[in-house]
């Protein structure tokens, strides 16, 4: 992971959507890795800490908008289920969001770039939010504009902070 120094500079360009002034067809939301083996979910693999800050904030986005949603993300790290699947198995049972396609073959941000567009041009959607983390953004709107889609970014999980103060400069653990 990046410092939030640089993090921030790739979030600067980036702004939280408004779904009244920008809508779109769809919602789709990247995968953002696995939590492996998760004991208290009786050693399943299910999503990780990003993917999760993400199906949240696509959740609140299909409620205010009750625009269908794809989850996107295969098995990069050898899975045993795939990111789309562990995805929407939370959308749907933890947040009681329906999830219309899960595209699961793709193993990096192109992928699911291009497999999402496969999937949606059938319907006719070209128009989507996408649903990632706001230092993700530029590199990934890039992505699914290059596959043919108009992107209306839905950046999450920006990195902001309460306040600066003197021990903001001082290492810890998350460092």
């Amino acid at each position: 992971m990046l410092p939030v120094a640089h993090l921030r500079l790739l979030e600067s360009s980036i702004k939280a959507v408004d779904p009244i002034i920008q809508p779109a067809d769809a919602i789709v939301v990247l995968g953002g890795g696995t939590y492996f083996n998760a004991p208290e979910y009786g050693g399943i693999d299910t999503v990780g800490d990003g993917s999760l800050l993400r199906l949240r904030y696509a959740a609140r986005l299909q409620r205010e908008t009750g625009k269908p949603i794809l989850v996107t993300g295969g098995k990069p790290l050898g899975n045993a289920s795939s990111e789309a699947q562990q995805m929407k198995a939370v959308l749907e049972k933890e947040f009681n969001v329906p999830v219309q396609w899960a595209e699961d073959a793709s193993d990096n941000t192109l992928e699911n770039a291009r497999y999402s567009y496969q999937l949606l041009q059938k319907t006719g959607i070209k128009r989507i939010y996408l649903v990632t983390h706001a230092w993700h953004m530029p590199r990934s709107a890039m992505a699914f504009q290059a596959a043919g889609f108009e992107v209306i970014p839905a950046p999450t999980a920006f990195t902001t902070r309460f306040r600066t103060d003197l021990l903001s400069f001082v290492p810890d653990a998350k460092a």
